[in-house]
């Protein structure tokens, strides 16, 4: 029997690569490098095998998505901020198997779901960059489900992450599960951006953000879960925050009581809201 042996929401901001580089941005986002440098430690001591990582980078219009290609492999680089990630190499092995199951299973819930196999259908940043400081040698499988999801319910993300569990259950993987997105995620406009890299853009974001991430160490997640619908609209959450119903549907949604471990402190970046946090399952 397969298990979810790590969970987490995840930061994947570009500025994590800027920050590699000389210059007067190097180092601004090593607490966030780290975080996630940790999330790969802890997979590597739970045994993980696969990765699961709901992606709100990958834009989709109708129907939940998957990319269960055997393997992706590729240099990538970002039309959304082409001055940040240029020509990252990339090569993963793929989980098509559970894939195709996590669509089988969701269907069955009544959920619109497809997995695709097309070598051409490449992965997005939201996989992409954490990868880059979890799984950089490729030791981890990944699996890709789309999260950017703006005309969707969140009962049904909730429902892709029972799925995701399910099949991961009725496997034999040892599976980490991410939810790549920002809290909120109002991103400055055009002209504030280059002084605003470091900041929020409005404080009345910053301070929703705040109260969510105080819910989530009190494992107070009902109340959050009861604030998820209007907090994803009213704050911009990042992909209206499908990836986060994704992965307390993964959890057990409302019935999860476990406090959420900050591994990266909340922190602003070109008007958004991040953090990396860890949800501790079950023995």
């Amino acid at each position: 029997m397969g298990k979810i042996s790590v969970a987490a929401k995840i930061t994947h901001v570009p500025s994590m690569f800027i920050s590699e580089q000389p210059g007067p941005n190097q180092g601004c986002r090593q607490a966030a490098i780290d975080g996630l440098g940790e999330i790969g430690r802890r997979c590597d001591a739970a045994g993980v095998d696969t990765i699961v990582v709901f992606d709100t980078h990958w834009l989709v219009n109708t129907a939940f998505h998957i990319n269960s290609r055997a393997r992706y492999a590729g240099v990538y680089t970002s039309n959304e901020f082409p001055h940040f990630i240029q020509d990252l190499k990339y090569d993963y092995r793929g989980a098509p198997e559970l894939g195709d199951a996590v669509a089988a299973i969701a269907t069955e819930k009544g959920v619109r779901v497809m997995s695709h196999h097309v070598d051409t259908l490449d992965l997005e940043y939201g996989t992409l960059v954490p990868m880059r400081y979890i799984n950089a040698d490729g030791r981890f499988r990944v699996l890709s489900i789309a999260a950017w999801c703006p005309w969707h319910e969140m009962e049904d993300s909730m429902k892709i992450g029972q799925a995701v569990r399910e099949a991961i259950e009725a496997s034999n993987l040892n599976a980490a599960v991410l939810a790549s997105g920002s809290l909120s995620h109002r991103i400055h406009d055009n002209n504030d951006a280059p002084a605003g890299i470091h900041t929020i853009s409005d404080e009345f974001y910053r301070q929703v953000d705040l109260r969510v991430v105080d819910l989530w160490k009190d494992g107070r997640n009902k109340e959050f879960l009861d604030m998820l619908p209007l907090y994803s609209t009213l704050c911009h959450g990042e992909g209206f925050m499908h990836d986060t119903a994704m992965l307390f549907g993964a959890l057990g949604w409302d019935r999860y009581a476990g406090r959420a471990e900050i591994l990266t402190d909340y922190f602003t970046s070109s008007g958004t809201g991040q953090i990396n946090a860890v949800f501790p399952l079950a023995a």
